[in-house]
């Protein structure tokens, strides 16, 4: 047989907890801590605030494909104009297929791999921001 504690063995509260004083009407206040609401409100978000990230957004993502293949071809074209310009070059030969065939050819695939990878993580880190934008 367990009797529920009396006032005298009440367990004591822990220290620097706030007092909680019964009203009559045996209603307890309860306070959130000091540091619990933020120091500003948050911003009320507007359809005019999202289009402008949105279309940051969409800037961001434009100008990185137009940097991302830009260089592309600028290297793409550079390839090109050593192998027409060079003589030498054009003269060398792999397993009797000129060498110019496979770099043009063959050699662009790593090219394209890490230009694929460049902006990948670039529009990943153009999203995050825009996130991070949406969130505040």
């Amino acid at each position: 047989m367990s009797q529920p504690p009396s006032d005298a063995q009440a367990t004591p509260e822990p220290q620097g907890a706030p007092e909680t004083v019964a009203a009559p009407s045996y209603r307890v206040r309860v306070v959130a801590p000091a540091d619990y609401f933020p120091a500003t409100a948050p911003k009320a978000k507007t359809g005019a605030d999202e289009a402008y990230f949105v279309r940051s957004l969409v800037r961001a993502q434009l100008r990185l494909a137009l940097m991302v293949a830009g260089g592309f071809v600028v290297i793409l074209v550079g390839i090109a104009l050593i192998v027409a310009f060079w003589p030498e070059i054009r003269e060398l030969t792999l397993f009797h297929i000129p060498l110019s065939w496979l770099v043009l050819g063959v050699g662009v695939y790593p090219i394209l791999m890490f230009a694929a990878v460049l902006f990948s993580r670039g529009a990943t880190k153009n999203e995050r921001m825009y996130r991070d934008l949406v969130k505040r």
